[in-house]
């Protein structure tokens, strides 16, 4: 393809641009357009993905059909199938007619999946029978219908990142991505920044009727340094900004550097603590298994002791005199109260640790409940959490100069809780 279809491409549809990876994505969906082959355009957010998609489908053999875009993140996981396939009457509250979903309406046209990576699992399967036999059924429904809709997705996020943690189908990231089209960030495309800042300055010129915004070569230099995290959208909004706001129209770099961020972003995901990694315990859970370790250890010493001083005469003589440190060790091998009370506790900590990583209960009531439940195994074992609880009360009371709210707040739990704590501990303000 040479040169000119290319900037003919980009005039008919507004592209503004001469960086070679935008030539390269422009040439790639221009090619593409003429066929039926399902494409996925990548690129951040902000970038401009939605033009490639209508590049597509105004160059192709469906350009007379219906173009739909749809912003996969945007429909809530409860509707998303009654929207895209439809729904008969009746097949959910509230579905008091039947109706057609989008890949029925677009039949003969094509439908551009935004942000395709947020569609749940469910959608991904039924999108694939349609990829695979152009076949979909509506929701409360079994009659299988057909539809010949193309599909363009797009995506600003990592999908081979989200097939290897099973939050995305492998079979339809394969499907979709038959030709990939690639559209590179605004601090990548060099002085397409500045072409890119002179249209908006006349467009908004226009737009309150006031001269453009010009700005000095310094000024023009920092524009094209900056990175842009929000790409063209990010590069629009703050052209508008300018325009309505600064008296003077010539900018110098001074001027313009007030209108960035003080500190801008850099282009790395922040990095987030999940919840819902196996593993992943609080820092109270984490004392309890430690807790628990050597509970575990101690009984076991025990047991070792006992079997050593029951072998000899001077070791029955030795478990006689001292037979109270041996008596729950001699009642736990009698009726096997040892391993009854290890499996409540290794269920009670798979308990926890599976509501924290499912459902991230965080709130202080669950947490008092929890100390709540895990009170009573605590109370069988040689070392009592009763005592350290009761002395992490008064450290914390102390601390805080006996002030319950303040005390409470840095024990992790409510005053609610600490009241009775107080209470159950006979605890002295």
């Amino acid at each position: 393809m040479d040169i000119q279809e290319i900037q003919a491409a980009k005039q008919r549809f507004g592209i503004i641009g001469n960086s070679d990876k935008l030539n390269y994505a422009i040439q790639t969906a221009v090619q593409v357009a003429p066929t039926d082959l399902t494409a996925l355009i990548t690129g951040e957010s902000g970038s401009g993905k939605e033009s490639f998609s209508k590049i597509i489908h105004q160059l192709s053999r469906r350009k007379h059909g219906q173009f739909i875009a749809i912003n996969c993140g945007a429909i809530p996981e409860g509707t998303i199938n009654s929207e895209l396939f439809g729904h008969e009457k009746g097949a959910f509250t509230g579905a008091s007619e039947s109706r057609k979903g989008y890949f029925e309406v677009t039949d003969g046209g094509t439908i551009f999946l935004d942000e395709i990576a947020e569609l749940p699992m469910e959608t991904q399967a039924r999108l694939l029978r349609i990829l695979e036999n152009k076949e979909f059924i509506r929701v409360g429904s079994s009659k299988v219908q057909k539809t010949d809709v193309r599909v363009v997705a797009a995506t600003n996020v990592d999908l081979l990142d989200k097939v290897s943690k099973g939050k995305f189908r492998e079979d339809l990231f394969y499907r979709i991505s038959t030709v990939p089209i690639y559209v590179p960030p605004l601090r990548e495309r060099g002085g397409d920044i500045y072409l890119l800042f002179r249209k908006f300055a006349t467009d908004f010129a226009e737009k309150y009727r006031v001269k453009p915004i010009q700005l000095d070569a310094e000024a023009q230099t920092l524009l094209i340094k900056y990175r842009f995290p929000g790409n063209i959208r990010q590069l629009k909004n703050l052209v508008e900004q300018i325009s309505a706001l600064e008296m003077e129209r010539n900018l110098n770099a001074e001027t313009l550097a007030k209108y960035f961020p003080e500190k801008p972003r850099n282009n790395f995901p922040a990095l987030v603590k999940s919840a819902n990694k196996e593993g992943d315990f609080s820092e109270r859970d984490l004392l309890y298994k430690v807790l628990f370790d050597m509970r575990k250890d101690m009984t076991e010493l025990k047991k070792l002791v006992l079997s050593m001083l029951q072998g000899n005469t001077s070791g029955k003589q030795i478990f006689q005199k001292h037979k109270d440190l041996f008596d729950n060790v001699v009642e736990e091998n009698e009726d096997d109260n040892f391993e009854t009370s290890e499996n409540n506790i290794s269920s009670l900590m798979l308990r926890h640790s599976e509501e924290d990583t499912h459902k991230n209960l965080n709130t202080t009531l669950e947490i008092d409940n929890r100390i709540e439940d895990i009170t009573p195994e605590l109370e069988e074992g040689s070392l009592s959490l009763q005592k350290q609880e009761k002395e992490m009360i008064i450290r914390a009371l102390r601390k805080n100069n006996n002030k319950r709210k303040y005390a409470a707040q840095d024990l992790g739990i409510s005053e609610r809780t600490l009241y009775r704590k107080i209470k159950q501990y006979e605890i002295d303000n």
